[in-house]
Formats: structure tokens, sequence, C-alpha cells
């Protein structure tokens, strides 16, 4: 018998495909799932029974399970060689227990060939502006950011104790206009402040259509405990990103505001966003997963079907 024959003869097809699962399947993972294609064999984990049906007819083979019982997890040990973790932390503490939960339920079968992780550029903390790469050292300063930062040293100790290929995704706003919320254009209807250009902090950005390739390129081409600033080329100001986006819509440029005043009429979660500055430097991103940006501009991207 040849040395690649299985004994049992030749597998079934479903068994002979690839098998990449989806955690957390929600805007970016139907994204990330069309852009995989048609070759290998998509599942997605969900909590929702409501999500089945949709989730089948999209193509992909749904799992029920709930990241934050251990026990539905178990039918994911060696369910896939490959995995896309879009799942958010729980909104409290400072950890990530559904990470956790994951990477043990996927271990018990030796764990998959490589992780991809979507990540947050928050946990770089406030970098006054600098040029962000990814071996500055981590400072989060938000609880949110402090979670992405367990999740990441969690799975890069889990993927060196199995030998799995675990690429984090540092990624920042993202958007499109076929997103939910995927554009400025509520909030410059309300007439949202933004800060005066002297206290001003910069912005990032990704398009939802990007992100989801870079997940796929990271799933084939990442390297081993790796991470990867995801962000387009477009480096401004939040202000003069909102004014430029207001000029696209036709609309009146956002009013400018002093932190203090702005601190008065933005709720603790908005004004979190204004108080961290950072550039991020993309260049690893496009030398090793080799993205080609179909959006290297994200007011280019606004303005696609306008």
């Amino acid at each position: 018998m040849p040395s690649n024959q299985s004994p049992l003869g030749a597998l079934p097809a479903r068994f002979r495909r690839t098998r990449v699962l989806i955690v957390g399947c929600g805007d970016v993972g139907m994204r990330t799932a069309r852009a995989l294609g048609a070759g290998p064999r998509l599942l997605a984990l969900t909590s929702q029974t409501a999500r089945v049906a949709p989730l089948r007819a999209a193509g992909l083979q749904p799992v029920v399970g709930n990241l934050d019982s251990p026990a539905s997890l178990r039918r994911l040990a060696g369910l896939a060689q490959h995995v896309v973790h879009l799942a958010p932390p729980p909104g409290s503490a400072q950890t990530d227990p559904r990470t956790r939960n994951l990477v043990l339920a996927l271990r018990r079968r030796g764990g998959p060939s490589s992780l991809v992780y979507a990540s947050t550029s928050g946990v770089y903390g406030d970098c006054a502006g600098a040029l962000v790469s990814e071996s500055r050292p981590l400072a989060p300063r938000s609880a949110r950011a402090l979670r992405r930062v367990d999740a990441e040293t969690y799975l890069r100790m889990w993927g060196r104790s199995l030998a799995t290929r675990v690429s984090i995704l540092r990624v920042p706003g993202i958007y499109a206009p076929n997103r939910e919320g995927g554009t400025p254009l509520a909030r410059l209807r309300q007439g949202s402040p933004v800060l005066i250009a002297s206290e001003d902090v910069f912005t990032n950005h990704i398009h939802a259509d990007d992100l989801a390739r870079a997940c796929v390129l990271a799933l084939w081409r990442g390297r081993a405990q790796r991470s990867y600033n995801i962000n387009d080329d477009e480096q401004l100001p939040m202000g003069d990103y909102m004014t430029a986006a207001a000029a696209l819509y036709g609309l009146p440029a956002p009013p400018r505001l002093s932190r203090t005043e702005a601190a008065k009429v933005l709720s603790p979660m908005q004004m979190s966003f204004l108080e961290e500055s950072r550039r991020l430097d993309n260049r690893r991103m496009k030398q090793e997963l080799r993205l080609r940006l179909r959006y290297p501009s994200a007011l280019a991207g606004l303005a696609v079907g306008l």
C-alpha cells in the first residue's frame, strides 16, 4: 500500500478538503468567508440558533456553541486545521475567558495548524501621535485593551506549546459603506464635535473587506506568533478626517471643541477614543502578508457608491 494512502481507502471529499473554522462570524466573518472562496470547507461557531439558517444559506456549516460555556465547545476539537478568531472578549474584567475556553477546546486533539486573532490597535495605548510598529511595547490604558492583551499573550503561549502558527492582527477603526454603523454619517448628522487642531489625535482605519482579506492571507502566510498592524495608508487627525467626510456627504463640518469642552457633551466611551493618538505602521502587513489594499484611503473608500 502506498505510504500516502489511507488503510480505509479513499476518504470522502468532505474530509479531504481543508477546513476553516470562523469564530465570531458577524460582518467581518462573513466577508472573510467570501474571501476564502469555494476552496476550503467553511465552518462557523455560533451561539444563536437563529443564525444557523443564514449561515447555511451562505455556504457555511454552523457549529452551535457558546464561548462562555466550555462544555458546549467540545465538538471543536480536531474540527478544523485553521481558525479565524473574531469573537470579542466579554465586556467586563481585564481578562478574556472566552479565548481561553476556545483554545482549551481546540487543543484537545493537538490544535489547528494556524489561528488568526483579530485584536485591537488599542493595545499600544497613547503614543502621542508617534508612528507605531509592531515592536513597540504594549501599554494598554483601557479595560477593553487590557482584555485584548490578555488574549494575545495567552494565544502566543498556546501557539508555542502546540506548534500552532498564531497571527495577531491589531485592528483600528473598521469601516465600510455597506456595514452597519460603518461610516461616520450618523455622527456627522448628530453634530458630534471633534477636538480643536492643537489637541487633536490621529485616527487609523481599515475597510472591512481589506480586513477580511488580511485574515485570509494571515492564515496561509502569517509567521508564527507574529503581530501585524492592519490599517490603510491614510494618516489624518480625527478632526480633519471628520471634516473631509462631512464635505464628502455634503454636510456641515463638525464643531471643534477643546478637550475640556468636549468632555461636557460626549460620553466617557466617546471621549476614550479621543484620549489616544498614534499612527500605525503597516509595512509588515504589506511585506509579510503581501496584502495589496483595495482601499488605501478611508475617505476614498467612503466615496465608493456615493
